[in-house]
């Protein structure tokens, strides 16, 4: 009998949870532009969403090690999942870096917490920054995965301002499965990237 009310109450969780909207936006609207588009002969041939890899270098770790702490709390509220340590390669002097000194985190987002991290930067995170004019559609890398930079993490609702005491910049680079950089370019402005023309 308890049995069967965990699996009701598993199930019920389960169907609580209705898919991230810009998920539902690739299915219904971009998939056939893209086909239309490009003129793919089948679904599995348009372009989609890997990952998303955000990190942010803490170069201030290295004097100052509860830096690391603090932007690890800042990327785990805005991705919604524990970060990753990064630690230096090899010694350089002229930063006062050793070898394996903690220098940076990041988080590897994949699945619905990917597709509501990047509905949150498009509507929400971008538009907040001062003075923004678009991103540039040069960034990206060739086989069609994109790289951007935030300068702060204010910019995200998560963060609460009262209790930043440095600001920190992060990377987000959007790897997608399209195989040249005219697909990505048309793809992620499918998805509302504001790209400039």
């Amino acid at each position: 009998m308890a049995q069967e009310q965990q699996q009701a109450q598993v199930s019920e969780e389960t169907e609580a949870a209705p898919p991230p909207r810009l998920w539902q936006r690739y299915r219904e609207e971009v998939v056939p532009a893209l086909i239309k588009r490009f003129g793919y002969r089948n679904v599995m041939q348009v372009p989609r969403l890997s990952k998303i890899v955000v990190s942010m270098g803490v170069g201030a770790a290295v004097q100052e090690p509860k830096a690391l702490e603090t932007a690890m709390e800042d990327l785990a509220a805005v991705t919604g999942q524990r970060p990753a340590i990064r630690r230096a390669k090899r010694s350089i002097a002229q930063f006062r870096v050793r070898q394996n000194n903690p220098v940076g985190c990041m988080v590897t987002l994949r699945g619905d917490r990917m597709w509501e991290f990047l509905d949150r930067l498009i509507s929400v995170a971008l538009p907040r920054i001062r003075d923004f004019r678009g991103l540039s559609p040069e960034a990206v890398d060739g086989h069609g995965n994109y790289s951007l930079g935030l300068r702060e993490q204010t910019v995200f609702p998560e963060i609460d301002l009262d209790k930043v005491s440095r600001v920190q910049g992060m990377n987000v680079t959007i790897v997608t499965t399209a195989e040249s950089d005219e697909e990505a370019i048309v793809f992620l402005r499918e998805l509302g990237m504001p790209l400039r023309d």
